[in-house]
Order: C-alpha cells, then sequence, then structure tokens
C-alpha cells in the first residue's frame, strides 16, 4: 500500500493505523538512503552490536549529539 504523508511542522509523520497495527514494536529504525526515507520496525533482540546506529540527534534531544543505539537498547530492557 502506498501511502502520501504529510509531515507536522515540528517534522513529526503519522504511520496509518492499519500499518502500526499489523506489528508487533512501536519503536522504528529511519535511514536516509539518496532521497528516500526508510523506515522499519525495530527488534531490540535483533540489534547487531557493532553497528552504528544513532538516535535522539535532534538540536532539543540531547544537545544534537546523539546516543549510541546499543547504549539505548540496554536502557530500554532495563525498563521492560
Amino acid at each position: 500500500m502506498t501511502t502520501i504523508l504529510k509531515a507536522t511542522t515540528k517534522g513529526q509523520i503519522t504511520l496509518p493505523a492499519s500499518w502500526r497495527n499489523t506489528l508487533t514494536t512501536d519503536r522504528f529504525i529511519a535511514r536516509v538512503k539518496g532521497l528516500k526515507l526508510e523506515i522499519e520496525p525495530l527488534d531490540l533482540n535483533k540489534i547487531e552490536v557493532g553497528n552504528e546506529y544513532t538516535v535522539f540527534d535532534a538540536i532539543r534531544d540531547n544537545k544534537g549529539k546523539g546516543i549510541k543505539a546499543e547504549d539505548l537498547v540496554k536502557t530500554l530492557k532495563q525498563l521492560v
């Protein structure tokens, strides 16, 4: 299914409920490849340690520095 999404003034997009309802997670990996944005569900148990993912690199989050995904995964697993 192809759907046109509109970003809010803060740059946020909403995934259609029909897509979200088919997934078992509310966390996603997003990457830019050329002029394309790829978004895929994140399975915390399948994160490959050593791959360099950063999260929260917006200016308002962590002063734009980002944090390593493996550090975030450790924190999230502690919360579950």
